[in-house]
Protein backbone atom coordinates (compact mmCIF):
# COMPACT_ATOMS: atom_id res chain seq x y z
CA UNK A 1 0.00 0.00 0.00
CA UNK A 2 1.23 3.86 -1.22
CA UNK A 3 1.69 6.00 2.06
CA UNK A 4 -0.32 9.04 1.70
CA UNK A 5 1.18 12.26 0.51
CA UNK A 6 -0.25 15.67 1.66
CA UNK A 7 -1.73 17.22 -1.32
CA UNK A 8 -0.64 21.23 -1.57
CA UNK A 9 -3.32 23.52 0.13
CA UNK A 10 -6.32 24.55 -2.46
CA UNK A 11 -8.08 27.93 -3.05
CA UNK A 12 -11.63 27.48 -2.15
CA UNK A 13 -12.65 27.08 -5.76
CA UNK A 14 -9.47 24.73 -7.38
CA UNK A 15 -10.47 21.20 -7.93
CA UNK A 16 -8.84 19.14 -5.08
CA UNK A 17 -7.39 15.82 -6.34
CA UNK A 18 -6.01 13.26 -4.36
CA UNK A 19 -3.50 10.83 -6.26
CA UNK A 20 -1.77 8.46 -4.35
CA UNK A 21 -0.75 5.84 -7.51
CA UNK A 22 2.56 6.57 -7.23
CA UNK A 23 2.03 7.49 -10.82
CA UNK A 24 0.71 3.71 -12.27
CA UNK A 25 -2.47 5.20 -13.27
CA UNK A 26 -1.72 7.60 -16.41
CA UNK A 27 -3.11 11.04 -16.54
CA UNK A 28 -6.19 11.03 -18.95
CA UNK A 29 -6.53 13.12 -22.17
CA UNK A 30 -9.36 15.30 -23.16
CA UNK A 31 -10.61 13.22 -26.21
CA UNK A 32 -11.86 15.52 -29.09
CA UNK A 33 -15.11 15.06 -30.84
CA UNK A 34 -16.24 12.38 -33.32
CA UNK A 35 -13.44 9.65 -34.86
CA UNK A 36 -10.88 11.62 -32.99
CA UNK A 37 -11.60 10.26 -29.76
CA UNK A 38 -8.70 10.38 -27.40
CA UNK A 39 -7.53 7.17 -26.14
CA UNK A 40 -8.97 5.50 -22.66
CA UNK A 41 -7.62 7.74 -19.97
CA UNK A 42 -9.44 5.24 -17.38
CA UNK A 43 -11.42 2.23 -16.83
CA UNK A 44 -14.00 3.58 -14.84
CA UNK A 45 -15.02 6.65 -13.75
CA UNK A 46 -17.13 6.73 -10.47
CA UNK A 47 -19.11 9.95 -9.97
CA UNK A 48 -19.61 10.43 -6.53
CA UNK A 49 -17.49 9.86 -3.59
CA UNK A 50 -19.47 8.50 -0.77
CA UNK A 51 -19.37 5.43 0.89
CA UNK A 52 -20.71 3.59 -2.15
CA UNK A 53 -18.56 4.89 -4.62
CA UNK A 54 -15.45 5.00 -2.66
CA UNK A 55 -16.26 1.02 -1.69
CA UNK A 56 -16.62 0.23 -5.57
CA UNK A 57 -13.45 2.23 -6.19
CA UNK A 58 -11.59 -0.20 -3.93
CA UNK A 59 -13.51 -3.26 -4.92
CA UNK A 60 -12.09 -2.46 -8.85
CA UNK A 61 -8.76 -1.26 -7.69
CA UNK A 62 -8.27 -4.42 -6.13
CA UNK A 63 -8.42 -6.38 -9.52
CA UNK A 64 -6.12 -3.43 -11.20
CA UNK A 65 -8.85 -1.45 -12.91
CA UNK A 66 -7.75 2.02 -13.68
CA UNK A 67 -10.49 4.14 -11.67
CA UNK A 68 -11.22 7.92 -11.57
CA UNK A 69 -13.27 9.35 -8.48
CA UNK A 70 -15.30 12.65 -8.97
CA UNK A 71 -16.59 14.22 -5.63
CA UNK A 72 -18.81 17.44 -6.76
CA UNK A 73 -17.57 18.82 -3.21
CA UNK A 74 -13.98 20.05 -2.28
CA UNK A 75 -14.19 18.81 0.97
CA UNK A 76 -15.84 16.11 2.91
CA UNK A 77 -19.15 16.88 4.77
CA UNK A 78 -18.10 18.15 8.67
CA UNK A 79 -21.11 17.81 10.56
CA UNK A 80 -21.27 14.26 12.78
CA UNK A 81 -24.01 12.24 11.98
CA UNK A 82 -23.97 8.62 13.28
CA UNK A 83 -24.70 6.10 10.73
CA UNK A 84 -25.17 2.16 11.57
CA UNK A 85 -23.39 -0.38 9.91
CA UNK A 86 -25.55 -3.29 9.79
CA UNK A 87 -24.19 -7.00 10.31
CA UNK A 88 -23.86 -7.67 6.42
CA UNK A 89 -21.79 -4.47 6.31
CA UNK A 90 -19.84 -5.58 8.74
CA UNK A 91 -19.21 -9.36 7.58
CA UNK A 92 -18.07 -7.92 4.02
CA UNK A 93 -15.48 -5.01 5.86
CA UNK A 94 -14.70 -8.31 7.24
CA UNK A 95 -13.79 -9.93 4.06
CA UNK A 96 -11.52 -7.21 2.65
CA UNK A 97 -9.73 -6.93 6.14
CA UNK A 98 -11.33 -3.46 7.05
CA UNK A 99 -13.13 -4.10 10.22
CA UNK A 100 -10.26 -3.77 12.63
CA UNK A 101 -9.51 -0.13 11.04
CA UNK A 102 -13.25 0.46 11.14
CA UNK A 103 -13.99 -0.89 14.55
CA UNK A 104 -11.87 1.95 16.46
CA UNK A 105 -14.18 4.54 15.00
CA UNK A 106 -17.30 3.34 16.33
CA UNK A 107 -19.68 2.07 19.37
CA UNK A 108 -20.97 -1.92 18.85
CA UNK A 109 -24.95 -1.79 19.85
CA UNK A 110 -27.09 -4.94 20.12
CA UNK A 111 -28.67 -6.03 17.06
CA UNK A 112 -32.29 -5.50 17.98
CA UNK A 113 -34.71 -2.83 18.07
CA UNK A 114 -34.18 -2.09 14.27
CA UNK A 115 -37.44 -3.13 12.54
CA UNK A 116 -40.14 -0.05 13.00
CA UNK A 117 -38.07 1.04 16.21
CA UNK A 118 -40.07 -1.82 18.14
CA UNK A 119 -38.08 -2.39 21.31
CA UNK A 120 -37.44 -6.68 20.74
CA UNK A 121 -34.26 -8.32 22.67
CA UNK A 122 -31.25 -9.57 20.41
CA UNK A 123 -33.13 -12.77 18.49
CA UNK A 124 -31.10 -15.93 19.11
CA UNK A 125 -29.48 -17.49 16.37
CA UNK A 126 -28.81 -14.77 14.59
CA UNK A 127 -25.65 -16.59 12.23
CA UNK A 128 -22.90 -14.40 12.37
CA UNK A 129 -19.91 -13.69 13.81
CA UNK A 130 -20.69 -9.80 13.89
CA UNK A 131 -23.76 -9.81 15.00
CA UNK A 132 -24.42 -6.35 16.03
CA UNK A 133 -24.97 -2.74 14.84
CA UNK A 134 -22.07 -0.45 14.80
CA UNK A 135 -22.69 3.43 14.95
CA UNK A 136 -20.37 5.19 13.58
CA UNK A 137 -19.63 8.88 12.99
CA UNK A 138 -20.37 9.21 8.92
CA UNK A 139 -17.64 11.50 8.24
CA UNK A 140 -15.66 8.63 10.00
CA UNK A 141 -16.49 5.75 6.80
CA UNK A 142 -16.64 7.90 4.46
CA UNK A 143 -13.35 8.92 5.04
CA UNK A 144 -11.83 5.84 6.45
CA UNK A 145 -13.43 4.16 3.01
CA UNK A 146 -12.17 6.94 0.63
CA UNK A 147 -8.51 6.31 1.90
CA UNK A 148 -8.79 2.52 1.55
CA UNK A 149 -9.63 3.03 -2.13
CA UNK A 150 -6.55 5.87 -2.82
CA UNK A 151 -4.12 3.50 -0.96
CA UNK A 152 -5.19 0.67 -3.27
CA UNK A 153 -4.15 2.83 -6.36
CA UNK A 154 -7.43 5.02 -7.26
CA UNK A 155 -7.52 8.62 -7.76
CA UNK A 156 -10.22 11.10 -5.91
CA UNK A 157 -10.78 14.22 -7.66
CA UNK A 158 -12.83 16.81 -5.79
CA UNK A 159 -14.48 19.94 -6.77
CA UNK A 160 -15.39 18.32 -10.03
CA UNK A 161 -18.83 17.06 -10.66
CA UNK A 162 -19.84 15.01 -14.27
CA UNK A 163 -22.45 17.37 -16.14
CA UNK A 164 -22.97 15.35 -19.23
CA UNK A 165 -21.99 12.04 -21.38
CA UNK A 166 -22.19 10.18 -24.13
CA UNK A 167 -21.66 6.36 -24.92
CA UNK A 168 -20.33 4.38 -27.63
CA UNK A 169 -19.55 0.77 -28.74
CA UNK A 170 -15.55 1.83 -26.90
CA UNK A 171 -16.29 3.85 -24.10
CA UNK A 172 -17.62 7.03 -22.31
CA UNK A 173 -17.41 10.33 -23.13
CA UNK A 174 -17.39 12.56 -19.73
CA UNK A 175 -17.50 16.35 -19.38
CA UNK A 176 -17.44 17.82 -16.15
CA UNK A 177 -18.68 20.95 -14.89
CA UNK A 178 -15.64 23.16 -16.09
CA UNK A 179 -15.80 21.75 -19.15
CA UNK A 180 -13.07 19.43 -19.07
CA UNK A 181 -13.04 15.76 -20.86
CA UNK A 182 -12.43 12.76 -20.32
CA UNK A 183 -12.49 8.96 -21.58
CA UNK A 184 -13.18 6.02 -19.88
CA UNK A 185 -14.72 2.44 -20.77
CA UNK A 186 -17.44 2.48 -17.96
CA UNK A 187 -19.17 5.38 -15.65
CA UNK A 188 -21.04 4.47 -12.38
CA UNK A 189 -23.47 7.17 -11.11
CA UNK A 190 -23.22 7.23 -7.10
CA UNK A 191 -24.11 10.39 -7.25
CA UNK A 192 -26.80 10.11 -4.12
CA UNK A 193 -30.54 10.67 -5.00
CA UNK A 194 -30.83 13.68 -7.08
CA UNK A 195 -28.21 11.88 -9.23
CA UNK A 196 -26.97 13.88 -12.37
CA UNK A 197 -25.50 10.53 -13.96
CA UNK A 198 -29.29 8.87 -13.69
CA UNK A 199 -31.38 11.44 -15.00
CA UNK A 200 -28.38 12.23 -17.73
CA UNK A 201 -29.06 8.77 -18.71
CA UNK A 202 -33.10 9.29 -19.15
CA UNK A 203 -33.62 5.65 -16.86
CA UNK A 204 -37.13 5.97 -15.02
CA UNK A 205 -37.20 6.83 -11.03
CA UNK A 206 -40.76 5.71 -10.21
CA UNK A 207 -42.40 5.55 -6.55
CA UNK A 208 -44.20 7.92 -4.51
CA UNK A 209 -42.92 10.94 -3.44
CA UNK A 210 -42.70 12.73 0.18
CA UNK A 211 -46.26 12.36 2.32
CA UNK A 212 -44.86 13.33 5.55
CA UNK A 213 -42.10 14.96 6.65
CA UNK A 214 -40.04 14.06 9.50
CA UNK A 215 -37.02 16.24 11.97
CA UNK A 216 -34.30 14.19 12.58
CA UNK A 217 -30.43 15.39 14.53
CA UNK A 218 -27.97 14.47 16.85
CA UNK A 219 -28.23 16.91 19.63
CA UNK A 220 -27.34 16.75 24.12
CA UNK A 221 -30.36 17.15 26.48
CA UNK A 222 -30.01 18.08 30.24
CA UNK A 223 -32.84 16.44 31.01
CA UNK A 224 -32.34 12.95 33.00
CA UNK A 225 -31.96 10.15 30.88
CA UNK A 226 -34.83 8.09 33.08
CA UNK A 227 -37.18 11.11 32.92
CA UNK A 228 -36.73 11.09 28.84
CA UNK A 229 -37.09 7.53 28.78
CA UNK A 230 -40.15 7.79 30.69
CA UNK A 231 -41.69 10.48 28.87
CA UNK A 232 -40.89 8.92 25.56
CA UNK A 233 -42.90 5.74 26.55
CA UNK A 234 -45.76 7.69 27.36
CA UNK A 235 -45.76 9.72 24.30
CA UNK A 236 -44.28 7.46 21.60
CA UNK A 237 -47.75 5.27 21.07
CA UNK A 238 -49.52 8.35 19.99
CA UNK A 239 -47.17 10.49 17.88
CA UNK A 240 -45.19 8.83 15.89
CA UNK A 241 -42.28 9.21 14.77
CA UNK A 242 -41.19 10.49 17.94
CA UNK A 243 -37.87 9.36 19.78
CA UNK A 244 -35.24 9.99 21.68
CA UNK A 245 -32.13 7.51 22.07
CA UNK A 246 -29.01 8.37 23.97
CA UNK A 247 -25.85 8.04 22.45
CA UNK A 248 -23.95 8.15 25.51
CA UNK A 249 -22.00 11.61 26.78
CA UNK A 250 -25.44 13.58 27.06
CA UNK A 251 -26.46 13.28 23.09
CA UNK A 252 -29.51 11.87 21.65
CA UNK A 253 -30.61 10.99 18.33
CA UNK A 254 -34.04 12.92 18.23
CA UNK A 255 -36.80 12.00 15.55
CA UNK A 256 -39.80 14.17 16.13
CA UNK A 257 -43.14 14.95 13.62
CA UNK A 258 -42.32 18.05 11.29
CA UNK A 259 -45.82 19.00 10.60
CA UNK A 260 -46.37 22.88 11.06
CA UNK A 261 -42.80 23.81 10.26
CA UNK A 262 -42.19 26.11 8.02
CA UNK A 263 -40.67 25.92 4.08
CA UNK A 264 -39.26 22.15 3.72
CA UNK A 265 -36.52 24.05 1.56
CA UNK A 266 -35.16 25.42 4.29
CA UNK A 267 -32.99 23.51 6.71
CA UNK A 268 -34.49 23.21 10.21
CA UNK A 269 -33.28 25.16 12.69
CA UNK A 270 -32.95 24.21 16.58
CA UNK A 271 -35.72 26.31 17.71
CA UNK A 272 -38.28 24.13 15.18
CA UNK A 273 -36.85 21.10 17.47
CA UNK A 274 -37.67 22.81 20.47
CA UNK A 275 -41.07 23.94 19.36
CA UNK A 276 -42.19 20.40 18.18
CA UNK A 277 -41.15 19.00 21.41
CA UNK A 278 -42.82 21.00 23.57
CA UNK A 279 -46.03 20.20 21.41
CA UNK A 280 -46.05 16.60 21.28
CA UNK A 281 -44.15 16.30 24.56
CA UNK A 282 -45.05 19.16 26.69
CA UNK A 283 -41.56 19.88 27.03
CA UNK A 284 -38.46 20.31 25.08
CA UNK A 285 -36.19 18.22 27.34
CA UNK A 286 -33.42 21.10 27.51
CA UNK A 287 -31.91 20.13 23.81
CA UNK A 288 -29.13 22.20 23.32
CA UNK A 289 -25.39 21.58 20.84
CA UNK A 290 -26.76 20.05 17.58
CA UNK A 291 -24.42 18.11 16.06
CA UNK A 292 -26.57 18.20 12.84
CA UNK A 293 -30.15 19.07 11.79
CA UNK A 294 -31.96 17.43 8.93
CA UNK A 295 -35.97 17.37 7.91
CA UNK A 296 -36.31 14.20 5.52
CA UNK A 297 -39.58 13.17 3.88
CA UNK A 298 -40.73 9.18 3.04
CA UNK A 299 -40.27 9.69 -0.34
CA UNK A 300 -39.39 5.80 -2.08
CA UNK A 301 -38.03 5.60 -5.37
CA UNK A 302 -36.48 2.98 -7.41
CA UNK A 303 -34.68 3.28 -10.94
CA UNK A 304 -36.00 1.14 -13.53
CA UNK A 305 -32.26 -0.08 -14.57
CA UNK A 306 -29.13 -0.12 -13.59
CA UNK A 307 -27.17 -0.17 -16.50
CA UNK A 308 -27.65 1.21 -20.08
CA UNK A 309 -24.84 0.52 -21.81
CA UNK A 310 -21.74 1.35 -20.20
CA UNK A 311 -23.27 3.40 -17.55
CA UNK A 312 -24.51 1.94 -14.45
CA UNK A 313 -26.03 3.34 -11.11
CA UNK A 314 -25.69 2.24 -7.57
CA UNK A 315 -26.31 3.59 -4.31
CA UNK A 316 -28.86 6.39 -3.85
CA UNK A 317 -28.49 7.05 -7.55
CA UNK A 318 -30.36 3.57 -8.04
CA UNK A 319 -32.91 4.17 -5.08
CA UNK A 320 -34.07 6.18 -2.21
CA UNK A 321 -36.75 5.35 0.80
CA UNK A 322 -36.97 6.57 4.70
CA UNK A 323 -34.27 6.10 6.72
CA UNK A 324 -35.97 4.31 9.04
CA UNK A 325 -34.05 1.13 9.66
CA UNK A 326 -30.61 2.20 8.90
CA UNK A 327 -30.37 0.49 5.79
CA UNK A 328 -29.79 3.29 2.83
CA UNK A 329 -26.05 3.25 3.40
CA UNK A 330 -25.56 -0.35 3.73
CA UNK A 331 -27.86 -0.91 1.10
CA UNK A 332 -25.42 1.42 -1.14
CA UNK A 333 -22.01 -0.45 -0.07
CA UNK A 334 -23.46 -3.60 -0.69
CA UNK A 335 -24.40 -2.67 -4.03
CA UNK A 336 -20.81 -1.82 -4.02
CA UNK A 337 -19.54 -5.54 -3.36
CA UNK A 338 -22.49 -6.84 -6.09
CA UNK A 339 -21.19 -4.86 -8.65
CA UNK A 340 -16.84 -4.59 -8.12
CA UNK A 341 -15.84 -7.24 -9.00
CA UNK A 342 -18.19 -8.52 -12.16
CA UNK A 343 -16.99 -4.72 -13.72
CA UNK A 344 -13.57 -5.90 -12.98
CA UNK A 345 -14.32 -8.77 -14.47
CA UNK A 346 -15.47 -6.81 -17.72
CA UNK A 347 -12.48 -4.76 -17.75
CA UNK A 348 -10.07 -7.11 -17.07
CA UNK A 349 -12.04 -9.29 -20.39
CA UNK A 350 -12.73 -12.63 -18.62
CA UNK A 351 -16.46 -11.87 -17.91
CA UNK A 352 -19.01 -14.36 -18.84
CA UNK A 353 -20.68 -12.34 -21.29
CA UNK A 354 -23.90 -12.01 -18.64
CA UNK A 355 -22.25 -11.05 -15.83
CA UNK A 356 -22.83 -7.95 -15.94
CA UNK A 357 -26.31 -8.05 -16.28
CA UNK A 358 -26.48 -10.04 -13.25
CA UNK A 359 -25.55 -6.83 -11.27
CA UNK A 360 -29.28 -5.38 -11.86
CA UNK A 361 -30.87 -8.93 -11.63
CA UNK A 362 -29.67 -9.22 -7.86
CA UNK A 363 -29.65 -5.95 -6.69
CA UNK A 364 -32.53 -4.45 -7.80
CA UNK A 365 -35.15 -6.84 -6.53
CA UNK A 366 -33.07 -6.26 -2.79
CA UNK A 367 -33.51 -2.91 -3.25
CA UNK A 368 -37.66 -3.65 -4.38
CA UNK A 369 -37.89 -5.30 -0.78
CA UNK A 370 -35.94 -2.79 1.13
CA UNK A 371 -37.95 -0.12 -0.24
CA UNK A 372 -41.27 -2.54 0.74
CA UNK A 373 -40.26 -2.50 4.63
CA UNK A 374 -39.28 1.01 5.01
CA UNK A 375 -42.93 1.54 3.35
CA UNK A 376 -44.34 -1.47 5.59
CA UNK A 377 -42.68 0.73 8.93
CA UNK A 378 -43.48 4.01 7.90
CA UNK A 379 -47.02 2.94 8.42
CA UNK A 380 -45.99 0.87 11.45
CA UNK A 381 -44.95 4.24 12.79
CA UNK A 382 -48.44 6.12 11.35
CA UNK A 383 -50.65 7.42 14.62
CA UNK A 384 -53.60 6.52 13.24
CA UNK A 385 -55.57 3.85 15.22
CA UNK A 386 -55.29 1.49 12.02
CA UNK A 387 -51.18 1.21 12.17
CA UNK A 388 -51.27 1.26 16.00
CA UNK A 389 -53.53 -1.65 16.17
CA UNK A 390 -51.32 -3.40 13.50
CA UNK A 391 -48.14 -2.37 15.56
CA UNK A 392 -49.85 -4.00 18.74
CA UNK A 393 -49.94 -7.19 16.71
CA UNK A 394 -46.78 -6.91 15.28
CA UNK A 395 -45.29 -6.62 18.34
CA UNK A 396 -46.91 -9.73 20.18
CA UNK A 397 -45.79 -11.36 16.91
CA UNK A 398 -42.34 -10.80 17.46
CA UNK A 399 -42.32 -12.24 21.13
CA UNK A 400 -41.86 -15.45 18.78
CA UNK A 401 -37.90 -15.58 17.84
CA UNK A 402 -38.48 -16.95 14.79
CA UNK A 403 -40.53 -13.78 13.67
CA UNK A 404 -37.73 -11.44 15.43
CA UNK A 405 -35.25 -13.14 13.41
CA UNK A 406 -36.86 -13.07 10.23
CA UNK A 407 -37.37 -9.24 10.83
CA UNK A 408 -33.69 -8.39 12.03
CA UNK A 409 -31.97 -10.96 9.04
CA UNK A 410 -34.25 -8.68 6.48
CA UNK A 411 -33.20 -5.25 7.92
CA UNK A 412 -29.70 -6.31 8.45
CA UNK A 413 -29.53 -8.32 4.81
CA UNK A 414 -28.22 -11.58 6.07
CA UNK A 415 -30.99 -12.97 5.07
CA UNK A 416 -30.49 -11.85 1.22
CA UNK A 417 -30.72 -15.07 -1.28
CA UNK A 418 -29.45 -14.80 -5.12
CA UNK A 419 -32.16 -16.48 -7.63
CA UNK A 420 -29.17 -18.69 -9.19
CA UNK A 421 -31.43 -21.87 -9.44
CA UNK A 422 -32.68 -24.53 -7.79
CA UNK A 423 -30.23 -25.83 -4.87
CA UNK A 424 -30.06 -26.46 -1.45
CA UNK A 425 -31.11 -23.20 0.56
CA UNK A 426 -27.53 -22.55 1.03
CA UNK A 427 -26.88 -21.40 -2.41
CA UNK A 428 -27.17 -17.98 -3.62
CA UNK A 429 -26.92 -16.83 0.23
CA UNK A 430 -23.83 -15.31 1.54
CA UNK A 431 -21.58 -17.76 3.46
CA UNK A 432 -20.99 -16.78 7.41
CA UNK A 433 -17.37 -15.97 8.97
CA UNK A 434 -16.45 -20.07 9.37
CA UNK A 435 -13.50 -21.42 10.97
CA UNK A 436 -10.95 -23.27 8.48
CA UNK A 437 -7.42 -24.63 8.92
CA UNK A 438 -5.54 -21.52 7.87
CA UNK A 439 -7.64 -19.21 10.51
CA UNK A 440 -10.82 -17.24 9.31
CA UNK A 441 -13.09 -18.10 6.02
CA UNK A 442 -12.99 -13.88 5.88
CA UNK A 443 -9.24 -13.45 5.83
CA UNK A 444 -9.34 -16.11 2.83
CA UNK A 445 -11.49 -13.38 1.12
CA UNK A 446 -9.33 -9.96 1.48
CA UNK A 447 -8.00 -9.64 -2.13
CA UNK A 448 -11.37 -9.85 -4.19
CA UNK A 449 -11.68 -13.44 -5.54
CA UNK A 450 -13.55 -16.59 -5.87
CA UNK A 451 -12.63 -19.13 -3.23
CA UNK A 452 -13.02 -22.78 -3.35
CA UNK A 453 -13.45 -24.33 -0.48
CA UNK A 454 -12.97 -27.98 -0.61
CA UNK A 455 -13.47 -30.28 2.44
CA UNK A 456 -12.58 -33.42 -0.08
CA UNK A 457 -9.16 -32.65 -1.46
CA UNK A 458 -9.96 -34.04 -4.64
CA UNK A 459 -11.04 -30.64 -6.09
CA UNK A 460 -9.15 -27.89 -8.34
CA UNK A 461 -9.31 -24.54 -9.78
CA UNK A 462 -8.00 -25.81 -12.24
CA UNK A 463 -7.74 -22.84 -15.29
CA UNK A 464 -9.15 -20.61 -12.97
CA UNK A 465 -6.26 -20.39 -10.25
CA UNK A 466 -5.79 -16.62 -11.34
CA UNK A 467 -9.31 -15.64 -10.65
CA UNK A 468 -10.13 -18.05 -7.73
CA UNK A 469 -7.97 -19.36 -4.64
CA UNK A 470 -8.25 -22.97 -3.78
CA UNK A 471 -8.26 -24.16 -0.28
CA UNK A 472 -8.52 -28.08 0.48
CA UNK A 473 -9.68 -28.01 4.64
CA UNK A 474 -11.56 -31.20 5.60
CA UNK A 475 -11.62 -29.49 9.06
CA UNK A 476 -13.94 -26.44 7.73
CA UNK A 477 -16.70 -25.90 9.62
CA UNK A 478 -18.95 -26.28 7.42
CA UNK A 479 -21.93 -28.94 6.74
CA UNK A 480 -21.45 -29.50 2.79
CA UNK A 481 -18.53 -31.24 1.03
CA UNK A 482 -17.23 -28.41 -1.07
CA UNK A 483 -18.47 -24.03 -1.60
CA UNK A 484 -17.70 -21.98 -4.19
CA UNK A 485 -17.44 -18.54 -3.09
CA UNK A 486 -18.11 -15.71 -5.45
CA UNK A 487 -15.61 -12.31 -4.72
CA UNK A 488 -18.76 -10.68 -2.62
CA UNK A 489 -19.18 -14.44 -0.16
CA UNK A 490 -22.03 -15.40 -1.65
CA UNK A 491 -22.27 -19.28 -2.26
CA UNK A 492 -21.93 -19.55 -6.38
CA UNK A 493 -22.02 -23.84 -6.34
CA UNK A 494 -22.12 -26.46 -3.87
CA UNK A 495 -21.19 -30.04 -4.31
CA UNK A 496 -18.08 -32.58 -4.67
CA UNK A 497 -17.91 -33.79 -8.78
CA UNK A 498 -15.44 -31.55 -10.72
CA UNK A 499 -17.29 -31.34 -14.25
CA UNK A 500 -20.25 -29.77 -12.19
CA UNK A 501 -17.58 -27.66 -10.85
CA UNK A 502 -16.37 -26.81 -13.72
CA UNK A 503 -19.71 -25.68 -15.26
CA UNK A 504 -20.03 -22.73 -12.62
CA UNK A 505 -16.71 -22.02 -12.89
CA UNK A 506 -17.59 -20.97 -16.30
CA UNK A 507 -20.33 -19.28 -15.10
CA UNK A 508 -19.37 -16.92 -13.06
CA UNK A 509 -15.06 -16.81 -13.88
CA UNK A 510 -15.49 -17.16 -17.89
CA UNK A 511 -13.24 -19.41 -19.18
CA UNK A 512 -10.01 -20.95 -17.99
CA UNK A 513 -6.96 -19.33 -18.32
CA UNK A 514 -4.95 -20.94 -21.41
Amino acid sequence: MHSPQVPAEPSSNDPVERDFTGGDVPEPRSPASGADRAPLGFDVVIAGCGPTGATLAAELRLHDVRVLVLEKETEPASFVRIVGLHIRSLELMAMRGLLERVLPHGRRRPAAGFFAAIAKPVPEGLDSAHAYLLGIPQPAIVRLLEEHAIELGARVRRGRAVAGFEQDDEGVTVELSDGERLRSRYLVGCDGARSTVRKLLGVGFPGEPSRTDTLMGEMKADAPQEQIAAKVAEVGDTHRPFWLRPFGEGVYSVVVPAAGVGDRAEPPTLEDFRRQLRTIAGTDFGVHSPRWLSRFGDATRLADRYRVGRVLLAGDAAHIHPPIGGQGLNLGVQDAFNLGWKLAAQVRGWAPETLLDTYHAERHPVAEDVLDNTRAQMELTSAGPGPRAVRRLLTELMDFNEVNRHLIEKITAIGVRYDLGDGPDLLGRRLRDIDVRRGRLYDLLHRGRGLLLDRTGRLTAGGWSDRVDHLADPTAALDVPCVLLRPDGHVAWIGDDQHDLNDHLVRWFGKPAT
